[in-house]
């Protein structure tokens, strides 16, 4: 289901335009996509922010724009700027409801893994999946289940089950999640040896041996 937001054709020809626009609340964006032309437009900062924060950024936006039919888009890219963290710009792409397309999904982990009770440590190298699917059918986010995870073990992204209506275009045999062991090796400082060892014969350039 699409959001409606509503939308305002901008002037690119004047540089002070943008300015003016984000001093009064406003995002430049433009629209484009599908081989058509793009267009120059603006919406409220609060309620694309706002959009965003509760539905997610593969959310469906309806662009009601002044005087012309809505346009479906999705948030492509965006700016923000880090001291007031505020949105600078935003670039939108236009969408057809019967293809797919191509996002990031977050991932969500739910549980305690049993292997982290039992001393280990949590890694998790994907907090995102590479996703195709059509919008409607795109998740919010992939929910993955890690209480049944031991230490050394690994989640892949082949593990993830069927079912789905979307397709993952990850490697499969990436993995998502693994339980490492506990850290318990004593650190050695540099020049020392552990009990046992034997220091290594040092071979000058001449190929005499020093102990």
């Amino acid at each position: 289901m699409a959001i409606t937001l509503k939308a305002k054709p901008r002037n690119v020809n004047k540089r002070t335009v943008a300015k003016l626009l984000r001093s009064e609340g406003r995002v430049p964006a433009i629209v484009y996509g599908q081989s058509k032309e793009p267009i120059p437009i603006s919406v409220d900062s609060v309620e694309l922010l706002k959009t965003l924060r509760d539905e997610g950024r593969n959310v469906i936006i309806s662009l009601d724009l002044e005087g012309q039919s809505p346009v479906n888009v999705m948030l492509q890219e965006h700016q923000m700027e880090p001291i007031r963290n505020t949105m600078v710009h935003a670039d939108f792409y236009r969408i057809d409801l019967s293809s797919e397309v191509d996002v990031q999904v977050p991932i969500h982990l739910e549980g305690e893994a049993q292997g982290v009770k039992d001393g280990g440590i949590l890694s998790q190298p994907l907090h995102e999946l590479a996703v195709r699917a059509k919008p409607n059918e795109i998740p919010e986010m992939i929910t993955i289940d890690v209480s049944p995870l031991e230490v050394n073990d690994s989640l892949l992204v082949s593990d993830l089950k069927d079912g789905r209506h979307y397709e993952i275009m990850e490697d499969e045999s990436a993995a998502i999640v693994t339980i490492l062991p506990p850290q318990t090796e004593a650190v050695v400082e540099s020049g020392e040896t552990q009990d046992g060892d034997v220091e290594p014969e040092v071979i000058n350039q001449k190929g005499e041996k020093h102990p």
